[in-house]
């Protein structure tokens, strides 16, 4: 693996440090998303239990949690709204893997490799649903708002990103417009709704949001980067998939402006036709650009601005792991 790019620090041991403070937290949220994920559908008892044992971060609901504690919540409620931020993330990623066909996902087969694009749509839809049943179950018209907003904004974001496939011309700031809608809003959601619960001022949930949102930007442009840098084993997922399904990301929107007019010509005949054919002079061209470089400098300032906007909040432990989880989201290698 290339880790020119990277620093040397143990994102892992970063990240376990602040599984270890959610972590009561989110044994009562991982044990009510089972229990909220049963049906008397068989078929989606089963893709249910596929989605529970690959397992993967909770990093959504956890920041929700850890925000909800930073703001000196201490009820209850932030364990429902917990399980209703994961059913909205697995059920965006049950639709993802339809849309960009992909048979790969930490490491095991999709539910769509197995049991087919019908079943994986429809299960997307059941947790969808369900997240709205449990925001009913939580009575109060604030939350329902902002999580309602943020779901119809995701759909927008996975449109904006499907007129994008295949478009070589797509720049930095339609890349972004992307990222905000798809990801970075559910983060920002799920940080503000911590806040809300806490009862903090105004200005104090508005920085929790603003720290979400600045997270998210700085996940997914780091995510987009280990595309190029990492491999298969580590990533759970097969490198060069993004180029593969004609995503332009920021390594390639960056390396377009500097690589020769032959090794662009390569590249956009790519992004426009998909396939790996030219995979590995493409990886070479973008590494010798500097792009990969310029785009992890993209996630640092934004992981930077996440830890900034924690300033106002009370200091905790909490508030520490939040930051920490900033550091974490570009420092990590899957």
């Amino acid at each position: 693996m290339n880790t020119s790019v990277l620093q040397t620090i143990d994102p892992a041991r970063d990240f376990a440090g602040v599984r270890a403070i959610a972590e009561g937290d989110m044994q009562r949220v991982d044990a009510l998303v089972r229990q909220r994920l049963a049906s008397d559908v068989v078929l989606i008892n089963q893709i249910a239990d596929h989605i529970i044992a690959g397992g993967g971060k909770r990093l959504r609901p956890m920041l929700h949690t850890l925000a909800a504690r930073a703001a000196g919540y201490s009820g209850d409620r932030h364990v429902k709204l917990a399980a209703v931020i994961e059913f909205i993330h697995t059920s965006t990623l049950l639709h993802d893997d339809v849309v960009d066909e992909s048979d790969l996902r930490r490491g095991r087969k999709t539910a769509n490799a197995l049991w087919g694009n019908a079943a994986s749509v429809l299960v997307g839809d059941f947790l969808y649903s369900r997240s709205f049943q449990l925001m009913v179950e939580l009575d109060d018209m604030r939350i329902m708002r902002i999580l309602a907003d943020t779901t119809n904004t995701i759909a927008e974001g996975e449109v904006l990103q499907l007129l994008n496939i295949g478009n070589a011309d797509v720049d930095e700031a339609a890349y972004l417009a992307v990222i905000e809608r798809k990801t970075a809003v559910l983060f920002a959601a799920a940080t503000q709704l911590g806040g809300l619960l806490g009862g903090l001022p105004e200005s104090q949930v508005a920085a929790l949001r603003r720290y979400g949102m600045q997270l998210g930007y700085a996940f997914q442009i780091a995510d987009d980067l280990l595309d190029y840098i990492s491999d298969a084993r580590t990533l759970g997922k097969n490198i060069g998939d993004d180029l593969a399904e004609g995503k332009p990301t920021l390594p390639l929107i960056y390396a377009l402006q500097r690589v020769s007019v032959e090794q662009a010509n390569e590249m956009r005949h790519a992004i426009e036709h998909g396939g790996l054919g030219s995979l590995d002079h493409i990886i070479a061209a973008i590494r010798e650009s500097g792009a990969l470089e310029r785009t992890r400098e993209c996630a640092l300032r934004h992981a930077r601005a996440a830890r900034e906007a924690l300033a106002p909040l009370p200091p905790s432990s909490y508030r520490d792991a939040l930051a920490t989880l900033a550091d974490y989201s570009v420092q990590r290698t899957f």
